[in-house]
């Protein structure tokens, strides 16, 4: 490390911390030491103050005191620990900027100034990434889906070499955040004065404008350590080494380096961060514990993604049909508006289905593609609408019926991850789109069946050995066959009713999430899905077979313990040695005595109302308070991270409406508050489910928020309503 660099990095941070002194003593002046703040739907507090000081900064006054604190880590002169992550108490200026960072930008929101509206295009920035979106990715994260993050600080030489770069690094599925400027320009501008589509939907996450926005990236990345690792807030050494070691994220600098970069890029580097720079930067060699250069350069733009991807130590897998546009999940969020639309199929607009149909070996042809329906071609190029039937045809040794709704889902992911494809729905609603854009890159019909043929046999390829797919255009012909499919799905569904917990021997569990939380395991059965709500049963069992040594295992029930709260003597074995010793037992039917832990991707959370005798749900993205007096990111942390809390479960929706729902504690007739926006989400399969237990009005006596947000209110109006909870049992 040079003491040019240690110099300039240090001036950085001085930099950023004047200027977050400065807007403090505006906001004093103006609102008061007293004023509340929060970063947007955040259990948090300031992520990356509380994550390694374990300080709650919650008032203008608690940054106050941070920032006194951040001024005890700035240094005057270079110092050779500055750059080692683990020196006790010496968090050095890389940390000092970070933290500083932190209050300005937090400041700058009470000032209305955050996130910034660009002057010139009037697009608005992202600004503090949510808990809910973390939540949100957390599964694409730890499947393997999204391999990891990049940060783009800068601009590129020139805007084509800004949409290569980030194409590439959407290709490879990685998530990208950009800040900063280089000589008055960023990517950020760049790619939109070509026309890419920026946001969440393309994974190209625009943060802010200045190099300081970059804080924003790692709040994200220190949150993952406290939402899905269980580490406690102040062990920033844990913190700190958990986000080395399981969040896999670089950074590319685009453009000449400056002080606030340097600084910056000081604190990633404590992070376990690389970066890669397109200038000539001195090397920066490995220190602590981290196996790569710390920064590196590359100045061939067309190499520099692959040498990042190789100095962080990413596992890239791409499986790339034969077509000619882009693939990846990256493109699966692209939205195609009508006034982009070549031609669409189905939707209400056309007669359409799409089916999975299970063959023997002998009886189709691999890779055959037959396109039935007379002058389809012609049809096609003129665009519109036409209608579309999609015959995917499967067969294998280890292919079994059971796998063909499995196989089916699948299709969807498949036609959305090309770039300038979009599809909806499944089965006879399912809705497809061709953009412009596509077509004019050469996308023709025959293109959808080598996407199936292809991505069939990259993501099932155990128990897939042939594929063929057939693309019908006729209108009578689609209508036939979707009468044919309909048929099939009913005995599929008839047969999927009757598995129960008690009519298998088999569980299986989802350890995808141990990357991000070593002491959780999923138990996944007929009649409880994985808590983030993409794995059911079915899904378990085709992975195993798909990938034995995989993150979805067998775990036999063995004995039962209790039938009523769901307990085997096979599932308590399997936690003991899967979580390391970590968990030893749990009840899969209650939440009242050990329930099943969680990461933290669950799609709701159920939490115990004492006061009316019942309990409420709250979804994953619900911002309002609860009757309990906690929001949903405040609740996540009572059962993330592998925790096991008696009153508080992380759940999947569909498990809402299983029979085995709070078995134990009494089903359904224990929920007394639920969120409208899940209400109206479950209602269908939920009023079902009140029939058959006997209460077909449970639904509207239900509170909500547009009722209530607080038990006293709550109470009264269970009561007013005669709500089952109030007569049952009591919980405690």
């Amino acid at each position: 490390m040079s003491k040019l660099i240690a110099s300039a990095a240090i001036r950085g941070a001085h930099h950023v911390f004047n200027n977050a002194e400065e807007l403090l003593k505006k906001v004093i002046d103006g609102k008061g030491e007293d004023y509340l703040f929060e970063f947007p739907d955040t259990a948090f507090y300031l992520p990356m103050i509380y994550a390694m000081t374990g300080k709650q900064v919650k008032t203008v006054g608690d940054m106050k005191e941070a920032l006194e604190m951040t001024r005890g880590l700035l240094h005057e002169e270079p110092d050779e620990h500055i750059w080692k992550p683990y020196l006790g108490e010496a968090l050095d200026s890389g940390m000092a900027i970070l933290f500083a960072e932190e209050i300005w930008l937090a400041l700058r929101y009470i000032e209305g100034l955050e996130p910034v509206t660009d002057p010139d295009t009037g697009y608005v920035y992202n600004g503090f990434i949510t808990d809910t979106i973390q939540r949100n990715l957390g599964i694409q994260l730890v499947d393997g889906t999204m391999p990891g993050f990049a940060v783009i600080i800068g601009a590129a030489p020139d805007e084509d070499t800004a949409v290569n770069i980030l194409r590439e690094l959407q290709e490879k599925n990685i998530l990208i955040f950009l800040s900063g400027e280089s000589n008055g320009d960023s990517c950020t501008k760049q790619l939109l004065r070509k026309g890419i589509e920026l946001g969440w939907d393309t994974r190209i996450v625009p943060l802010g404008p200045g190099t300081e926005h970059t804080l924003y990236a790692a709040d994200w990345a220190i949150r993952a350590s406290l939402i899905f690792g269980g580490m406690k807030p102040g062990d920033f050494k844990g913190n700190l080494r958990y986000t080395k070691e399981r969040v896999f994220a670089f950074a590319l600098g685009l453009g000449p380096m400056d002080d606030i970069k340097w600084a910056t890029g000081a604190g990633a580097i404590n992070m376990g961060f690389p970066a890669v720079c397109d200038t000539d930067v001195p090397v920066i060699h490995p220190t602590g514990v981290t196996t790569y250069e710390e920064v590196d350069k590359e100045l061939d733009h067309a190499k520099i993604v692959q040498k990042v991807i190789e100095v962080r130590g990413l596992k890239i897998i791409v499986e790339k049909p034969p077509i000619p546009v882009a693939y990846g999940p990256a493109f699966e969020g692209e939205r195609i508006r009508k006034d982009d639309t070549f031609i669409e199929f189905g939707g209400n607009r056309s007669a359409a289905f799409e089916w999975v149909r299970t063959r023997e070996l002998d009886d189709i042809e691999d890779g055959k593609i037959n396109i039935v329906g007379d002058n389809w071609q012609e049809e096609y190029e003129k665009g519109g609408v036409m209608p579309l039937g999609i015959l995917v045809e499967v067969a294998g040794r280890k292919m079994q019926a059971d796998f063909e709704p499995i196989i089916e889902r699948r299709l969807h992911h498949n036609i959305n991850e090309g770039q300038g494809i979009w599809h909806m729905g499944q089965r006879d609603i399912n809705w497809i789109r061709i953009s412009h854009a596509a077509r004019k890159n050469g996308f023709a019909l025959e293109d959808i069946g080598k996407i199936h043929h292809a991505m069939a046999h990259s993501r099932f390829k155990s128990i897939v050995d042939k594929v063929q797919v057939t693309l019908l255009t006729k209108e009578e012909d689609v209508i036939k066959m979707r009468e044919e499919a309909r048929s099939a799905w009913e005995i599929r569904d008839e047969r999927m009713a009757t598995l129960t917990d008690e009519s298998v021997d088999t569980f299986y569990s989802c350890l995808l999430c141990q990357s991000f939380a070593p002491s959780h395991t999923c138990v996944i059965t007929p009649e409880r899905l994985g808590l983030c709500g993409a794995y059911n049963w079915l899904d378990g069992k085709a992975a195993f077979e798909i990938d034995p040594t995989g993150g979805n295992q067998p775990i036999q029930k063995g004995q039962t313990i209790d039938a009523v709260k769901g307990r085997w003597t096979g599932v308590d074995e399997y936690l003991k040695q899967s979580t390391g010793g970590a968990v030893e037992t749990l009840n899969a039917y209650t939440i009242m005595d050990n329930p099943m832990t969680s990461c933290g991707c669950f799609e709701c959370i159920v939490a115990i109302i004492p006061e009316a005798n019942g309990v409420m749900i709250v979804q994953r993205g619900h911002t309002d308070m609860t009757p309990i007096g906690m929001k949903f990111s405040t609740l996540a942390g009572t059962v993330g991270g592998g925790l096991q809390t008696p009153g508080f479960m992380g759940v999947g929706v569909n498990f809402i409406s299983s029979k085995k729902f709070l078995y134990a504690d009494g089903g359904l007739k224990r929920v007394v508050w639920m969120t409208k926006a899940l209400k109206e989400r479950v209602k269908e399969h939920f009023e079902a489910r009140a029939q058959e237990e006997g209460v077909p009005d449970l639904l509207d006596k239900i509170a909500d928020e547009t009722i209530c947000e607080d038990s006293e209110k709550l109470l009264e109006y269970l009561t007013s309503v005669s709500h089952p909870a109030l007569e049952m049992d009591p919980m405690l």
